[in-house]
């Protein structure tokens, strides 16, 4: 009883904070697209502006001339700020936890394991899936280049979650609509496409969980090799396979751990070093 209790209370305290994260950015997209009319009280500024993604392109122009890089705000640097320091502690969990894209295609992800089953998500090879997901260090290389050599938001046409939230203003370009398209099919048939193969801010904190202070941790003795953990893994993660958790693609959801589906208590924890 007590570990149903748990689980219950873990599953719905991340779906509460994806659930509250997603509103809020689209109350934000809403209140900005009619000048603040829909909500006074809610900021009208753009989502440029509260996103912490933008501070970190903004990085070069701000220490080398000391400005903004064009649509940036110094709202951006501050959740830049506050990102990392929860990054150096916990991981990745703005991915999981936050990112109103992630989210959204995890819940069209939900339809796809219905359709395809113990199938969905396994349709990538590893042999191609394991090079795949280091393209987002080249789409982040080419964005801080050229964001770096333009002083404009170069990301700014083809960013899906800007798209998402902007689609039906007219603001949003072509090439970002595509992009938010193909996200949502692909995310049919394999889990968070966009944050495995794409996602340059992804490509940023994934680095934080080589050295967070907290991870995900598998105590050895008391395992007994079901799999689960790395099965019930959205990013393909061997869970069974590690004593910790380090890959730069978790996004710290906790699917794995035992308060969720390894079926031996205190097996799989996210804990500190010698925190067990």
């Amino acid at each position: 009883m007590d570990k149903n209790r748990s689980r219950t209370k873990q599953i719905w305290s991340r779906t509460v904070s994806q659930v509250f994260f997603f509103g809020l950015i689209a109350l934000i997209a809403v209140n900005h697209a009619t000048d603040g009319t829909v909500i006074p009280l809610l900021s009208n500024t753009s989502l440029h502006a509260v996103c912490p993604f933008g501070g970190v392109v903004s990085l070069y122009q701000f220490t080398t001339v000391g400005t903004f890089t064009q649509k940036i705000h110094e709202s951006s640097f501050i959740l830049m700020i506050l990102v990392f320091i929860l990054s150096f502690l916990f991981g990745s969990v703005f991915c999981g936890w936050v990112c109103p894209l992630g989210s959204v295609q995890e819940w069209v992800g939900k339809l796809g394991k219905r359709l395809f089953k113990k199938h969905y998500n396994q349709f990538i090879p590893r042999q191609i899936d394991q090079y795949l997901r280091y393209v987002r260090y080249i789409m982040l290389a080419w964005v801080l280049y050229m964001t770096a050599i333009s002083g404009k938001l170069a990301f700014g046409d083809i960013d899906p979650y800007y798209a998402l939230f902007n689609f039906w203003t007219g603001e949003v370009a072509v090439t970002g609509l595509v992009v938010l398209g193909i996200t949502l099919l692909a995310s049919l048939v394999v889990e968070r496409p966009w944050c495995k193969y794409a996602c340059p801010y992804g490509a940023v904190l994934g680095i934080t969980n080589l050295f967070s202070i907290f991870s995900i941790r598998r105590r050895e003795s008391d395992c007994t090799s079901c799999n689960l953990c790395s099965k019930e893994c959205p990013m393909n993660i061997p869970v069974h396979a590690l004593d910790v958790v380090r890959d730069h693609q978790c996004i710290v959801c906790l699917e794995c751990t035992s308060e969720v589906n390894c079926p031996v208590g205190s097996t799989i924890t996210f804990s500190a070093k010698g925190g067990r």
